[in-house]
């Protein structure tokens, strides 16, 4: 896998974002990051492996920020989601937008955020504290393993 268009297996580095999105004329910058989450909800997580189709991850990002982009033709977008083992409280995605005013850089962010929630073909299995696992996420019918 290519490091750098879209996807990492390394720790995401929200500043990196923030500065490709970066512009003087541009008075509103967000940054979304959404963690590995272990809490009362969750259970006793210890880290979420995330697995994807990724030639399709790469395409549907580029599908997403377009229309993003239709939506901002003012604004500036970047994005980076993490593929392998990521410990609770990392991140494993980050969205960041500027846009000339804050409103339109939340809602960029938030735009962004959701379609890749529906649309993006990663499947997350979580990894609980006694060393099981269980897949995490809605039923559909790309959620399952690549390797089934």
């Amino acid at each position: 896998m290519a490091e750098g268009r879209y996807l990492t297996r390394r720790p995401i580095e929200p500043a990196s974002l923030l500065a490709a999105v970066s512009d003087p004329g541009l008075g509103g910058a967000a940054l979304f990051l959404g963690t590995v989450r272990r809490g009362s909800e969750d259970g006793p997580v210890t880290s979420i492996e995330y697995t994807a189709y990724e030639e399709m991850v790469v395409a549907e990002f580029d599908r997403i920020l377009a229309e993003a982009r239709e939506r901002w033709p003012n604004g500036r977008l970047a994005v980076c989601h993490r593929l392998g083992t990521v410990p609770a409280g990392e991140a494993s995605i980050a969205i960041a937008a500027a846009t000339p005013h804050r409103a339109d850089a939340f809602a960029a962010c938030r735009y962004v955020i959701e379609e890749v929630k529906r649309r993006l073909p990663v499947w997350k299995q979580e990894i609980l504290d006694d060393g099981t696992r269980r897949w995490r996420g809605d039923p559909h019918p790309m959620a399952h393993s690549p390797q089934e």
